[in-house]
């Protein structure tokens, strides 16, 4: 069965950093993405990851970068700087196919179920 699992979020103050990890099972998937959700607001694509090929959101740019462990099938978004308008939660999803990264959710097939972060000033 497909399965991914978020951790690595928390509360952190304005500045700090977290590290959240998602463990992908049943299979490897060629686009992975991180995507978030504020209360009341639209889920919104963070960072997304096709092989070598990279994209990122402008609101993190140069704060946020994104990686996977293919040996291990975990995907890694690491942010830092973090600012209070980040808080939301993170959902990992994932792709079956596709040959470049994408930061629209109506394009993933697979969900995880999120990892807060909270972040203060």
């Amino acid at each position: 069965a497909v399965q991914l699992v978020e951790s690595g979020g928390g509360s952190v103050q304005s500045g700090g950093s977290l590290r959240l990890s998602c463990a992908a099972s049943g299979y490897i998937y060629s686009t992975m993405g991180w995507f978030r959700q504020a209360p009341g607001k639209e889920r919104e694509g963070v960072a997304s990851i096709n092989s070598n090929l990279i994209r990122y959101a402008d609101s993190v740019k140069g704060r946020f970068t994104i990686s996977r462990d293919a040996a291990k099938n975990t995907l890694y978004l690491q942010t830092n700087s973090l600012k209070p308008e980040d808080t939301a939660m993170y959902y990992c999803a994932a792709l079956r196919g596709g040959s470049y990264p994408s930061l629209l959710a109506r394009n993933y097939n697979y969900w995880g179920q999120g990892t807060q972060v909270t972040v203060s000033s």
